[in-house]
């Protein structure tokens, strides 16, 4: 039989057309690398026990206390309700950088259709929402099976040509999105860090919790240009030809500056920062997610 993990790799997936496809693929196979299913850590999180009584859902006794004080006790969680997820991608056209065969927003979406799929199937709820100076698209959150196939035609069809005003659009989100749930930001970040920052705050005031997937191209991480060079500006810059070589170093301290402006604040604010490179396997963008989302219902 194919083993689906080979799908994992972005210039294959960039291969297949179809989109919903890809997020199965993604995620069977991101499945089959693990001892145990990745679809644990979206529902709400444990709060208290208390004593069974006759008509509760037998699905939440707890059984290690039953064991040890031999009285059964049920698990109580913060909400009743599914937790509701938002996607939020950013489709700006400096996301239109490719590396090989793969842009940045490419790989974004294989991200967004995989965690819409995975949500979908616990039965949590998930929404998207795409911008750049602007939102472009923004989808509700539902668990419907069929809201996948309005997740990825949103992002099969949005515009990827206007420029990027994170910290503005951050604020409009924040005030958007008025349930507290999960947000799951996906950009390249290409803005200001303080203004980055100061919309991440936005979120957190609302209770969100945040995860940031900083996607950059790995050209972009690496500057591994070794002959003069013309670079196309996007977002309104101009077209430079340069020597990379005589700048690798100043770029790549600049790179460095800006990534741990990032984390560092975003390590503040206790929101999640996961760096990833286009070349990375998508069973390694996942891993960082699921990861942190288990490490924080275990603490």
């Amino acid at each position: 039989m194919t083993d689906p993990r080979k799908y994992l790799d972005p210039k294959t997936l960039v291969k297949i057309q179809r989109l919903d496809m890809i997020a199965r693929l993604i995620v069977e196979g991101f499945v089959s690398g693990l001892h145990r299913s990745p679809y644990h850590g979206f529902s709400v999180e444990f709060a208290e026990h208390r004593e069974y009584t006759p008509g509760d859902d037998l699905r939440y006794l707890d059984w290690k206390v039953y064991g040890k004080s031999d009285r059964f006790y049920i698990k109580q969680y913060e909400e009743e309700t599914n937790l509701s997820a938002y996607i939020l991608l950013d489709c700006s056209e400096s996301m239109r950088y490719q590396s090989d065969t793969l842009t940045k927003y490419q790989y974004g979406c294989f991200i967004a259709a995989a965690l819409s799929y995975v949500i979908i199937k616990q039965q949590d709820t998930v929404g998207l929402g795409l911008f750049d100076n602007e939102v472009r698209s923004f989808l509700p959150p539902s668990s419907n099976a069929s809201h996948l196939k309005h997740i990825v035609h949103a992002l099969d069809t949005v515009e990827t040509d206007k420029k990027t005003d994170l910290g503005s659009i951050f604020h409009t989100l924040a005030e958007r999105i008025r349930k507290k749930g999960l947000v799951i930001i996906i950009s390249d970040l290409f803005d200001d860090p303080e203004k980055i920052l100061s919309g991440l705050r936005h979120f957190r005031h609302r209770k969100h919790e945040v995860i940031l997937f900083h996607v950059m191209a790995h050209e972009e991480r690496t500057f591994a240009f070794d002959r003069m060079t013309q670079f196309v500006g996007l977002e309104g810059y101009e077209n430079v030809i340069i020597d990379p070589k005589s700048l690798r170093k100043a770029y790549l301290d600049e790179v460095d500056t800006f990534c741990n402006t990032l984390r560092r604040g975003c390590r503040l604010e206790r929101v999640d920062y996961v760096s990833i490179d286009t070349h990375t396997p998508l069973d390694v963008a996942l891993t960082s997610y699921l990861a942190t989302r288990a490490d924080r219902r275990l603490s």
